[in-house]
């Protein structure tokens, strides 16, 4: 079996942990991480690591001096990724995003992320992203791909600066960038 209808069985198979059928395209990939600094000693972290592909694309775009705290709460994922990508900047958490500030103790210089949060109750989803804001640095980015325009306003209700973009080939297919511009 070949790897991409693998990785659509294991995405299937764990839809509402993923809320994804495949990997995200390479539009996303490129766009999440497009506010990502290159700056020296640079804490980026990732929600919704997968297998890994926007996980690669993050450590292609950091420095060599900075690390990426990456979060997957399914085991056989963070498996897979440990096998597959082997980075001395990637500190691989088998935890759910919500645990951000367990694990986290840095200021963050940006966040990507491909969790579902349209399978969130509007709670936990505000949480998570109140939390990340809450260890942003100034003018830093939180980047999320999703399939839906619905939680836009959750980040809206949070961050000072939102934009969305969209895939033209995957109509449903959204990118938000939300920056914090101040504490």
């Amino acid at each position: 079996m070949n790897q991409k209808l693998k990785t659509s069985i294991a995405y299937t198979k764990n839809l509402f942990v993923t809320g994804a059928i495949a990997k995200t395209s390479r539009f996303a990939e490129v766009g999440v991480c497009k506010n990502i600094p290159k700056d020296d000693h640079k804490t980026i972290v990732e929600f919704g690591v997968g297998h890994g592909n926007i996980t690669q694309e993050i450590l292609n775009t950091i420095s060599a001096t900075s690390k990426l705290y990456a979060f997957e709460v399914n085991k056989n994922f963070c498996e897979h990724v440990k096998k597959t990508i082997q980075d001395p900047r990637l500190i691989l958490i088998n935890d759910g995003a919500e645990n951000l500030g367990i694990h986290v103790k840095d200021s963050i210089d940006a966040v990507v992320s491909s969790i579902p949060f349209s399978f969130f109750g509007k709670e936990k989803g505000l949480k998570i992203i109140q939390n990340a804001y809450d260890l942003m640095s100034d003018n830093c980015y939180f980047s999320q791909v999703l399939y839906t325009k619905f939680n836009f306003k959750k980040f809206q209700q949070i961050f000072e600066d939102c934009e969305i973009t969209s895939n033209k080939k995957l109509i449903t297919e959204y990118v938000y960038h939300c920056r914090k511009v101040r504490n």
